[in-house]
C-alpha cells in the first residue's frame, strides 16, 4: 500500500497521558505493515502556551487596561513576569524532571497567586497529610488554573485543558454555530495548532490523515485542522471518527461538515481505514468501503459495502505508543477525588482487554451501538503479551483498562496469568458490583497490582436498580465493594440522579445509602452524574416505557445522541444537583456524616426511609 498516514488526536482530552486511538490504530497499521505515525496536538499546544514564550506571547496579546478585564485577570497581569520567570521550571516539576522545585512551591513566595489559591485554608482539610511532592504539584495546578481563567477571560473563551469549544459540538444538532465559528478569524490558539499541524505534515508528509474525535470537546480543533489541510494541503486525504462520531453522526445529513474532512467512519476503526487506504490506493471503489460517510454528488452517502469483517481483538495487533512524547506530559492534581486523582496524576498506558460490554443491557447506556452490544474478549495470555510488550515500549507499569465493564472471569484469567509470569503491573478499570467478585477473586486481583475499581451503583434504589436492568442490588453492590476495600482496593462509585419516575424519596434514600457507604469506609470516591437521555439508549427507543414524552423525535441533519425528555411522574431532578455534590464532597473527606440530609439541601426534602443501621447490617450478615 502505497500511503503515508499521520494519525492526529486533536486538543484537548488530558494533561497526564494520551488517549489510547492513535496508539490502537497505529498497532494495528504495523500489524498490516502499513507505514503510520502519530501525534497527540493537545499536549504539544499546552506546552506551546504554557512556556517562557507562550506567556511572553500571551500577555502581549492582552491589555491591562481593558477595562472589561475582571480584577483577578488584572492581578495575573500585574504578576506578568513572575508568570514568565517561573513557567518553564514548574512544567519541568510537573512532568517530573524537576523534583527539587516542589520545596520551592511549597514554601510558598515562589508561585504567583491569583484566585485559585483563595482557599488555601482548605488545603490540609482537603488533602490530609500529603507528601510535599503532592502538595506541590496540587498548587503548580492552580497556578496553571489560574492562567486558564486568564485566557478564557481574556483571550479565547472556548478554552479549557481537556476540551476546547465542547458546547459548540455536544448537543449540536445543527451544524450552524459550529460552521461560523470555524469560519471566523483564526484565534490565537487556533494560530498555535496550525503552526503546530503545519511543521508536522513537513515533518512526516502524509497522504492521508486521520484524526480522533472521542468528545464534543475534541471537535471543533478537528475541524479546524481538517480545513487548514483543505485550503493548504488538497492532496491530502483526511478521515475523522472516533467516539463522537460512533454517537452523534450516525445520521448525518449536512454536506457542509465535508468542507473540512473528506470522510468520517463509524465504530471500530481497524477495518474502515484499511479499506479507505485500499480505496484511495484504487484498489476498490466508494461502495466497498466499511462503515464510510462520504460526498457524492453533493450528497452525504454512507458507504458499507465491504464484505471485510471487522478485526478481531487477537488480530487487532499491540498499541503502539511510539512518537508520541510520553515524557512529556504533566503529571497535575486538580481535585480531591481519589478516582479523578488517577485520572490526572500520572502517566497511565491504556489497553483494552475485550470489545465491548458483557453486560450490555443497563437502560441508560447506548447498548444498541456496536461498541457495547458485541462483546468479544481477547485471551490471557496475549493480553500479557500486549503488557509485556507496552512496558518495555514505554517504560511506565501502570495501565488503565479502558472496558467498558471487565468481566470477572477475564479479570481473574489475566490476574493469574500475570502473577505466573511474575510481572510487576500497577491497574485500574471499570467492573459491574456482581456477586462473582468474592473476597477470594478481590485478593488474587490485587496481587495482581490492581489498585482501583470502579463501578455504576447509579441510583442506590433497587426498583430503580430494576428498571435500569443493571443486574444488581443494593445490597450486592454493598457486599461487593466491601470485598474490594478489605482487600486494599479503592472503590469508586458512579452515582446518578434523575432517572426517569424518580422521586424525591427515592433521591433522599438513595443519599442516605451513599452516606452509610462513606461512613463505614466501604467506598472511597463517587460522582454524582445526572440522567442524560441518548437517541441509542433503551430508554431512548423506548420512553414510553420508562413513562417520558421525548421533546421531539425529528432526526437532526447533524448530530444526533443526546435527546431532551419531560418526565412526569418524576420529580424536580435539576434542584438536587448541589445538594447531592456537596454532601458527597464532605463524605469522601470523612465528615459530615452526622449532619441531618436536609441540610446539604436548600429547600424541603422529605426524612429519609433508609435504616440508620443498613449498610452496617449488610455487612455483617
Amino acid at each position: 500500500m502505497s500511503q503515508s498516514i499521520l494519525l492526529i488526536t486533536p486538543p484537548f482530552t488530558q494533561l497526564n497521558t494520551p488517549y489510547p486511538a492513535t496508539a490502537y490504530l497505529k498497532g494495528f497499521l504495523n500489524s498490516r505493515n502499513i507505514l503510520s505515525q502519530q501525534l497527540d496536538l493537545g499536549i504539544e499546544v499546552i506546552l506551546e502556551i504554557f512556556s517562557s514564550q507562550g506567556f511572553k506571547a500571551l500577555f502581549r496579546k492582552i491589555s491591562q487596561e481593558n477595562a472589561r478585564l475582571s480584577k483577578n485577570v488584572r492581578n495575573i497581569i500585574g504578576q506578568q513576569h513572575q508568570y514568565i520567570r517561573t513557567i518553564d521550571p514548574v512544567i519541568s516539576f510537573l512532568q517530573g524532571k524537576n523534583p527539587s522545585l516542589a520545596y520551592l512551591i511549597c514554601a510558598g513566595d515562589y508561585l504567583p497567586e491569583a484566585s485559585r489559591f483563595r482557599n488555601m485554608e482548605d488545603l490540609d482539610w482537603a488533602f490530609g497529610s500529603m507528601g510535599i511532592s503532592d502538595k506541590a504539584r496540587h498548587l503548580a495546578t492552580l497556578y496553571l488554573e489560574d492562567i486558564s481563567d486568564l485566557i478564557v477571560e481574556g483571550i479565547d473563551p472556548h478554552f479549557g485543558f481537556s476540551r476546547y469549544a465542547e458546547q459548540l459540538g455536544r448537543s449540536a444538532t445543527d451544524f450552524d454555530s459550529l460552521n461560523a465559528e470555524l469560519n471566523r478569524e483564526n484565534s490565537f490558539i487556533d494560530k498555535i495548532l496550525l503552526n503546530l499541524l503545519n511543521k508536522k505534515i513537513a515533518e512526516f508528509k502524509p497522504t492521508l490523515i486521520g484524526i480522533t474525535v472521542p468528545f464534543p470537546g475534541n471537535l471543533y480543533c478537528a475541524l479546524k485542522c481538517g480545513q487548514w489541510i483543505r485550503n493548504n494541503y488538497p492532496e491530502i486525504h483526511t478521515v475523522i471518527g472516533g467516539g463522537f462520531a460512533n454517537t452523534e453522526l450516525r445520521s448525518l445529513t449536512d454536506p457542509r461538515v465535508f468542507n473540512y474532512t473528506d470522510f468520517i467512519t463509524l465504530d471500530d476503526g481497524e477495518a474502515p481505514i484499511e479499506q479507505l487506504i485500499r480505496h484511495l490506493d484504487h484498489e476498490i471503489n466508494l461502495n466497498s468501503l466499511k462503515r464510510t460517510f462520504a460526498l457524492e454528488e453533493g450528497e452525504v452517502r454512507f458507504f458499507n459495502g465491504s464484505t471485510e469483517k471487522d478485526v478481531s481483538q487477537k488480530e487487532a495487533g499491540t498499541p503502539d505508543y511510539s512518537g508520541l512524547f510520553l515524557e512529556d506530559y504533566l503529571s497535575v492534581i486538580e481535585i480531591a477525588n481519589p478516582m479523578h486523582r488517577l485520572w490526572s496524576d500520572g502517566r497511565w498506558n491504556k489497553l483494552t482487554l475485550a470489545h465491548g460490554c458483557y453486560w450490555a443491557k443497563c437502560a441508560f447506556c447506548d447498548t444498541s451501538l456496536d461498541y457495547i452490544k458485541r462483546y468479544e474478549p481477547n485471551q490471557a495470555e496475549v493480553i500479557c503479551d500486549r503488557i509485556e510488550s507496552i512496558i518495555n515500549q514505554t517504560g511506565t507499569y501502570g495501565f488503565h483498562f479502558v472496558d467498558e465493564a471487565a468481566s470477572p472471569a477475564l479479570l481473574k484469567a489475566m490476574a493469574t496469568e500475570i502473577i505466573s509470569r511474575k510481572l510487576t503491573v500497577v491497574w485500574w478499570t471499570n467492573i459491574r458490583f456482581e456477586k462473582s467478585f468474592t473476597s477470594e477473586l478481590c485478593l488474587l486481583l490485587k496481587q495482581s497490582g490492581c489498585i482501583a475499581i470502579s463501578g455504576g451503583l447509579e441510583v442506590a434504589s433497587d426498583r430503580l436498580l430494576k428498571l435500569i436492568n443493571k443486574g444488581v442490588t443494593v445490597e450486592q453492590v454493598v457486599s461487593v465493594a466491601a470485598n474490594f476495600t478489605q482487600t486494599g482496593i479503592m472503590v469508586h462509585a458512579y452515582l446518578m440522579y434523575g432517572f426517569p419516575t424518580q422521586t424525591k424519596q427515592e433521591t433522599i434514600d438513595s443519599l442516605e445509602v451513599v452516606r452509610q457507604l462513606f461512613e463505614h469506609g466501604v467506598v472511597q470516591s463517587g460522582f454524582w452524574h445526572h440522567f442524560a437521555l441518548t437517541a441509542h439508549s433503551e430508554v431512548g427507543l423506548n420512553p414510553e416505557k420508562f413513562k417520558i414524552k421525548r421533546d421531539s423525535i425529528e432526526t437532526a441533519p447533524f448530530a444526533n445522541n443526546d435527546l431532551t425528555y419531560t418526565d412526569p411522574h418524576g420529580c424536580e431532578h435539576d434542584a438536587f444537583s448541589d445538594g447531592l455534590k456537596k454532601s458527597l464532597f464532605n463524605y469522601m473527606h470523612g465528615v459530615g456524616f452526622e449532619f441531618p440530609l436536609n441540610e446539604w439541601f436548600e429547600f424541603k426534602v422529605p426524612k429519609t426511609k433508609i435504616s440508620k443501621h443498613y449498610v452496617e447490617t449488610i455487612l455483617g450478615s
